[in-house]
């Protein structure tokens, strides 16, 4: 057995738990505040981090002086928060405990992990070959498809529904996380 699978599965695990450790500090200042936005505007969050990115991406310059890197980790957050607000839907006042929202976090993250390693053997790390930006543009893609599906409260005909899209983009983006970070290791 080739060792890469593991190697996937270890960065994997590193890069989703750097963001955990974001997330945990972001509650700490803020709470799970994010409780209050309804789908659309989740989406658009996201909308705009990859924008960001893809942006960045084409005129290699940032004038507020981060970097791609912190973006794609904004996705994975805002990504499972997006989870969280389709199992538990929106409220209007904070109703859940930063150690709920933790627990809740922690399930997702172990979702996204294991369908990323059923992807990944069927796919035989075809990730690595990719270009980061490729990513970006497969993100933007899923937060497009998500649109749709929003517009049709929901329905789809043939096609997955919004959960298995924000999974693709939170394993799209931890990819690019995996990527940058091994760039400047290099």
């Amino acid at each position: 057995m080739s060792k890469e699978p593991q190697k996937t599965e270890r960065q994997f695990r590193e890069a989703m738990k750097a963001c955990r450790d974001i997330f945990q500090k972001k509650l700490y200042d803020y709470k799970p505040s994010w409780r209050m936005l309804r789908p659309s505007s989740l989406t658009d969050q996201l909308f705009i981090k990859a924008k960001r990115i893809r942006s960045l991406e084409i005129k290699k310059e940032s004038k507020v002086g981060e970097g791609i890197l912190p973006e794609f980790m904004a996705l994975i957050n805002y990504g499972i928060v997006g989870l969280i607000q389709l199992r538990k839907g929106f409220v209007d006042e904070i109703d859940m405990t930063n150690d709920e929202a933790m627990a809740l976090y922690d399930e997702f993250s172990k979702m996204c992990l294991d369908l990323m390693l059923k992807k990944n053997h069927d796919y035989d790390e075809a990730w690595r070959g990719m270009r980061v930006s490729s990513y970006t543009d497969f993100i933007l893609t899923k937060i497009e498809r998500v649109k749709e599906i929003e517009n049709h409260d929901g329905e789809t005909l043939v096609s997955e529904g919004i959960d298995a899209n924000y999974m693709d983009i939170i394993n799209y983006a931890a990819f690019g996380v995996i990527k940058l970070t091994e760039r400047c290791q290099e």
